[in-house]
């Protein structure tokens, strides 16, 4: 006799997520199991899964707290689910998706398919040119304060499965984990870490803001990324208007805008000759502000650009000076470079996008610290600018070894 669950869901599904859960990586949640002590067992812990979400038996076990260090300071709480966890939480986004995709808003690129935060820049960009007035939105710890009931109307209006909504609301409830091990009960939020969490977030502000722009200022064009906002208004008049009713309406949604730091912003350049106090802003880690610039002939004009942020580029100082230089001096030039490639790369490319040559300056503080290893790392060097001009030499002659390196060779 064929046996019959509760709930349809195709075996396939449950290996397909696996296989993009996989792809992502990805730490250890409360039981401690990794990805690769899933594998050891992976058909029966495949089948548990399915037959526990197949049977509406599946409860998520807590989520693991963990703190992160922000790039541009203070702290980010994130939740890491166990290995199972985020399988289930991938089987419900295998499934939702293309359908929220239909409604989603063509100006939201955070955690899209097909969409990306150069996308957001790049239009961002664009519309600074053609706009004078930039309001920069800071949403105070949004991720913590979505209410579940709003979000639920929001899945009940795009998802008819009793038991997708089952889990759903399973998933926004999962208490919290804490280092110490304290178990917290959560009433409202969804945890950065999530698989599910970010999807949940965009329809949360699809309606809280999307939409809300498109019926009440359909002339106004932003971009939104996540939680990282920025609309573009013709005067001060229409941007102060704009950011009082936002306020309201975001604190209807159980959100706060940030008082200080949600701002109305002046996209000065050589056009626009008015005075005022603010007028440069961030976003995505980078900076839209005031630059002079050369043009013709030699000639200089003041022009509104985007180059990487202050924040950011701090942020990568302080990454490469923490990298394991004590232990690098017992290891050879090659083993650097396998630690230190990727993180090279995604930074040059990522901050490559509105002129190279202020990353490449930025990762000069690398060849820094490298003439700091060399002259530790090799006695015969008794000088710091020994130790330069071998570095100095080393990007002349294996340009290859580091990917700046090698990009500035080509130019």
């Amino acid at each position: 006799m064929q046996q019959t669950k509760p709930f349809v869901i195709p075996k396939p599904l449950v290996v397909q997520a696996y296989k993009r859960v996989k792809a992502n990586k990805g730490s250890p949640g409360v039981d401690g199991q990794t990805l690769y002590g899933f594998d050891q067992d992976l058909k029966d812990n495949c089948y548990k899964l399915w037959n526990r979400l197949s049977s509406g038996s599946y409860h998520p076990p807590e989520v693991k707290r963990v703190e992160i260090n922000k790039p541009c300071g203070g702290i980010r709480p994130l939740g890491i689910p166990t290995v199972s966890d985020r399988m289930a939480q991938m089987v419900v986004k295998l499934l939702i998706e293309p359908e929220l995709e239909r409604h989603f808003h063509p100006d939201s690129y955070g955690y899209r398919p097909n969409k990306s935060a150069h996308q957001a820049l790049k239009k961002t960009a664009e519309r600074c040119r053609q706009h004078a007035w930039v309001l920069d939105m800071d949403i105070k710890g949004f991720f913590d304060n979505i209410d579940h009931a709003l979000l639920m109307k929001a899945v009940d209006k795009h998802i008819e499965e009793s038991w997708i909504k089952l889990y759903i609301q399973r998933w926004l409830t999962a208490p919290v984990q804490h280092p110490d091990g304290q178990i917290e009960e959560r009433t409202k939020g969804t945890p950065q870490g999530g698989v599910i969490s970010p999807l949940l977030a965009n329809l949360y502000l699809h309606y809280v803001f999307d939409q809300w722009m498109k019926t009440h200022y359909p002339d106004i064009p932003f971009e939104r990324y996540a939680d990282d906002i920025v609309c573009h208004c013709n005067n001060e008049y229409m941007g102060d208007k704009l950011k009082a009713e936002l306020q309201a309406r975001f604190s209807e949604c159980r959100l706060t805008l940030h008082p200080d730091k949600t701002k109305l912003v002046y996209c000065k350049n050589r056009w626009r000759k008015g005075n005022y106090p603010v007028i440069c802003f961030d976003f995505l880690g980078y900076t839209f502000g005031p630059k002079i610039m050369k043009i013709n002939q030699g000639k200089r004009a003041l022009y509104f650009v985007a180059t990487i942020s202050q924040k950011a580029a701090k942020h990568i100082r302080d990454q490469i000076r923490g990298w394991p230089w004590r232990v690098w001096l017992h290891r050879e030039l090659d083993e650097i470079r396998e630690h230190c490639q990727n993180r090279l790369r995604g930074w040059l490319d990522y901050y490559g996008l509105f002129g190279a040559h202020y990353i490449r300056n930025i990762l000069f503080y690398f060849d820094t610290r490298m003439r700091i290893w060399a002259k530790q790392k090799y006695k015969l060097f008794g000088t710091v600018m020994q130790a330069a001009n071998y570095v100095n030499e080393l990007r002349k002659t294996t340009s290859g070894l580091f990917v700046h390196w090698q990009r500035d060779a080509i130019g």
